[in-house]
């Protein structure tokens, strides 16, 4: 009698965010794939990495959680990147993070500052001698130069490259899509229906094509379900919700060094943006926190706070972005940093994190109590950085019957369904 990896299978994975691309990657490199034997679907319902998974920093660190799978995952990311040389395809780099406290200046201050140091508003000088003495003077790198000297008050080191790196987000999970691909998975893109699981065992996956509007129905002796904030619609019995999140990418006004920061800017009183009739304040005497990640293609991406004031649309195509928050990275940014306030914005867009309700150490793992369903979802910022680990513990669950590369019984689903 055939073991079951050496049966014939009909594996569907739900979802073509950073989670169900990694899994189907994963999948094809199994050591018991046979692509005569197994076939294995992709469902996606607008586009692979339409969502978070396009649009995240893509900080990559060995201090990030759960601590049961982040280690695994951090591995697999160099080794990855090494084997398909991901430094050139999707921007895998080791680089500094830290912690960088700072008093913003008002915007009219710091407009003001640049236009008179510069003429045209466009800082294309490294920092005085000067200058660099008040940052080194807070304990700030020498090559963290890129933030105005009278801003900054503290930085302290949160990880360096031996435990932190970054890659790109859409860059990555589009390439281990193909990567998947071209050991036999295949991609569809197609809303999910229903999951026929009666007798409780998965049967088959019903799908409306996102191109021909047509019902397609095929079979499935095992289903992954990964989408993401989406997993609830999927399968309502998962406790996943959506936070949204708006970020945006600004190329410098000079190509700035690798860093990762989580900063904390205290704004003035006065903080606030003039517009051509009005002038608008916002966060008036607080403190807010963007992060900061800076790539190699001469590109800063900045995020901010997520919110709840919009529900989750149905795809990720319908995701509605408030240009307002993004305006306010921005001039969070700017108030810190010239070489930001002088750069172009060249993307502006919102996102939706998955979270698990009640939780707030990782997602869910593994199986669902249903023969041959298996959720991963609920990653909430870490998507890009356990996406590896989660794959690869996907792929052994199906083929395996079960976690093999990391002990994960805390992230069981059945414990929460």
């Amino acid at each position: 009698m055939p073991s079951a990896s050496e049966e014939p299978r009909d594996i569907v994975i739900i979802g073509g965010g950073i989670i169900g691309c990694t899994t189907a990657y994963f999948l094809t490199r199994h050591p018991s794939y046979d692509p005569v034997k197994h076939k294995i679907t992709l469902l996606e319902a607008s586009k692979i990495a339409g969502g978070a998974s396009g649009k995240a920093g893509g900080l990559l660190a060995l201090w990030a959680y759960p601590s049961n799978i982040v280690p695994l995952s951090y591995r697999l990311h160099a080794e990855l990147a090494k084997e398909h040389d991901g430094g050139d395809k999707w921007g895998y780099r080791r680089i500094h993070c830290g912690q960088l406290t700072a008093k913003g200046r008002s915007l009219d201050q710091a407009n003001a500052k640049g236009a008179k140091e510069n003429g045209n508003s466009v800082s294309l000088q490294k920092r005085s001698e000067e200058a660099i003495g008040t940052l080194r003077a807070a304990g700030i790198p020498r090559d963290l130069d890129w933030f105005a000297p009278e801003s900054v008050r503290d930085y302290s080191e949160m990880g360096d490259p031996a435990t932190t790196a970054q890659v790109h987000p859409y860059q990555f999970t589009t390439s281990m899509a193909k990567l998947a691909e071209e050991k036999g998975a295949k991609v569809v893109l197609g809303s999910v229906k229903s999951i026929d699981k009666s007798d409780g065992a998965v049967k088959s996956v019903t799908y409306k094509d996102k191109e021909t509007s047509q019902i397609h129905t095929i079979p499935a002796t095992d289903v992954i379900i990964s989408a993401g904030p989406w997993t609830r619609s999927v399968y309502p019995p998962a406790p996943i919700s959506a936070m949204r999140a708006h970020s945006v990418t600004i190329r410098p006004s000079r190509p700035v060094s690798a860093y990762a920061l989580f900063t904390e800017i205290s704004l003035p009183a006065d903080f606030g943006r003039a517009g051509q009739s009005t002038f608008v304040k916002r966060g008036k005497g607080k403190t807010v926190t963007p992060e900061l990640y800076t790539r190699p293609n001469n590109e800063v991406y900045a995020c901010g706070e997520g919110d709840h004031l919009v529900p989750l649309p149905t795809t990720t195509d319908e995701v509605v972005t408030d240009d307002a928050r993004c305006q306010d990275i921005i001039d969070y940014v700017s108030s810190i940093s010239d070489e930001m306030r002088d750069g172009e914005v060249t993307v502006r867009q919102a996102c939706y994190l998955p979270n698990v309700d009640g939780r707030a150490s990782g997602p869910l793992i593994g199986e669902t109590g249903v023969k041959g369903l298996l959720l991963a979802a609920g990653h909430t910022c870490w998507g890009i950085q356990n996406g590896p680990a989660t794959g690869k513990l996907m792929s052994e669950f199906v083929f395996d019957g079960k976690a093999k590369s990391a002990s994960i019984g805390s992230l069981d689903p059945r414990k929460v369904l």
